[in-house]
């Protein structure tokens, strides 16, 4: 009896599923690309840059052709670019989605120019195909006149928290904390007559 039960034991035993978890499976690494002075990436087939608001694709394709030749396509997160009957040069899914109906492109001495539009705007794409040779966008340096392009109420709050930043960045008393100074000199010159030497900025 006692035999038997022992056989059952190592039968449901070896029948049961092993405990150790699976192997994991090996990560992608992402190839990284150095950004070019357009906040893009000069690659193999292909360079993009962009503004906060578009994307530029060059993809050169050869000269001594026409645009009716040309194989390009763009929907909201796929891309493609090439020359009929011919393998296309750039093809893939986008790393973030464009605005698909206000894509343009143009063919200039063997250049297919892409003009995407971001549907997410206000930000940095770190690749043009997912997966695809991606900038560190921390490393990017922000447009010049992206102030000029807001509203004169938001402008100036921005201006206002990098003035703030720049000024505890040094050790120097913030816009609010000058205020309060300001008023207090005032306050002081107002009333001489007033003991203010133990007086601190709350």
């Amino acid at each position: 009896m006692l035999g038997c039960l022992l056989h059952a034991c190592w039968c449901v035993w070896r029948a049961a599923p092993s405990l150790a978890p699976p192997p994991t499976a090996p990560r992608c690494r992402v190839a990284a690309a150095e950004p070019n002075a357009g906040r893009g990436a000069d690659l193999g087939s292909y360079s993009w840059t962009q503004s906060l608001h578009e994307v530029s694709v060059a993809v050169p394709v050869g000269r001594g052709l026409k645009a009716k030749q040309l194989d390009v396509v763009c929907s909201k997160q796929h891309i493609r670019v090439g020359v009929k009957g011919q393998e296309p040069i750039l093809d893939g899914a986008l790393s973030e989605p464009i605005k698909a109906d206000e894509t343009m492109w143009n063919l200039s001495d063997g250049v297919v120019e892409l003009t995407l539009t971001k549907a997410e705007g206000m930000h940095w794409w770190s690749a043009v195909l997912a997966g695809g040779p991606a900038i560190d966008v921390q490393a990017v340096e922000p447009e010049s006149s992206k102030l000029t392009d807001l509203d004169p109420e938001t402008r100036q709050t921005v201006e206002k928290m990098m003035f703030d930043q720049r000024q505890k960045a040094m050790g120097l008393p913030t816009s609010e904390e000058m205020q309060k100074q300001d008023m207090l000199k005032r306050f002081m010159d107002a009333h001489p007559e007033m003991d203010f030497s133990n007086a601190k900025i709350m």
